[in-house]
């Protein structure tokens, strides 16, 4: 018991100036694994860690550098043994057969990318350049194309490019020297960019011309009106939705895959709106054999001034609807 009452003041102390930090390390960890369930229990491991050696912990960093250092390294431990997360896009080309009948993969076959519900790691406070700079290093065409690095380019590269550390401190972080940061920090730029040359310039979610085309996106499914997706869609849009691996490009053949296969009758789909990754997304519910709408997964658009330019979809997740902080069963 005297131990447990020494010990609170320096729990206290701790939790006053470590606590504050907790949404961007949680959002760093997302960027380094790319699932928010994976990236919530390593920021646990991270704090748990940066307790056990706190009494050591004499100032010579900032306290956010040092759980940064920790948060990265333990992030690069749980990388270790694990394959890569990403989205069908990632595996292989678009599928140019029209006619064929989509298939999930076995569960656990591939690991999928997961979406981050905006909320998560929305700033406290209403600095919009803050809320604008968290929204675009999380966009899920970044994420996915940053788990194709080799970690400790994936680590240089945000560590440099989107938290600003200097090449010391990133040296400092990974243990390191800075010839190596800058070094991998070349290499690392060259890769994304072979992945990723041209990002679309997106609309911010809370654009109105971004909810008015998710509003679409939603009728659409909701109606059952592949009609409607004609306005939404660019005619260069790409669509793809885990656990399935083919993917589509172009809005034709986006539209002909969801009407053949996807939007069934009207009412068999139900979609709130919310945000994801920095972009417009929904949670998805579908009406089982019972009638009843059970969470099925979520849905992330990439929002642009001329239309809905990708989508993507994350179905038979229904843990990500609770994710996202909605009822299991679509609310009457």
């Amino acid at each position: 018991m005297t131990a447990r009452l020494r010990a609170t003041p320096d729990q206290d102390r701790f939790s006053a100036e470590t606590e504050r930090f907790r949404r961007e390390l949680l959002a760093h960890c997302y960027r380094m694994v790319g699932s928010a369930y994976d990236a919530e229990d390593l920021v646990q491991e991270t704090y748990l860690r940066a307790w056990r050696s706190y009494a050591g912990f004499e100032g010579r960093a900032s306290i956010r550098s040092w759980l940064y250092k920790i948060a990265t390294n333990v992030c690069l431990t749980a990388l270790e043994p694990r394959r890569i997360r990403v989205l069908p896009s990632g595996l292989a080309g678009p599928c140019d057969e029209p006619d064929r009948v989509p298939s999930p993969d076995a569960p656990g076959e591939v690991s999928w990318l997961e979406p981050l519900p905006d909320a998560w790691i929305a700033p406290p406070h209403d600095d919009p350049a803050a809320v604008v700079v968290a929204r675009e290093s999380l966009r899920l065409a970044l994420i996915a194309s940053l788990q194709h690095l080799p970690a400790r380019q994936r680590a240089i590269l945000i560590l440099r490019e989107v938290l600003a550390f200097s090449a010391a401190e990133t040296a400092e972080v990974l243990d390191t020297t800075t010839a190596a940061v800058k070094s991998g920090l070349q290499r690392a730029r060259a890769r994304l960019n072979e992945l990723e040359p041209e990002p679309a310039e997106l609309l911010e979610p809370t654009d109105q011309r971004a909810r008015a085309l998710l509003d679409g996106y939603i009728a659409a499914f909701e109606r059952s009106d592949a009609a409607l997706l004609e306005k939404v869609l660019r005619t260069d849009a790409t669509l793809e939705a885990t656990p399935f691996r083919d993917w589509q490009a172009g809005r034709a053949m986006c539209i002909h895959v969801l009407d053949a296969y996807v939007l069934g009758t009207p009412g068999d789909w139900r979609m709130l709106p919310t945000t994801a990754n920095g972009q417009p997304a929904a949670v998805v519910y579908y009406r089982a054999a019972d009638g009843v709408l059970r969470a099925n997964g979520a849905v992330v658009l990439a929002t642009t001034a001329t239309g809905v330019s990708r989508v993507v979809a994350f179905h038979h997740q229904p843990a990500l609807v609770e994710l996202f902080g909605f009822p299991e069963v679509y609310p009457a």
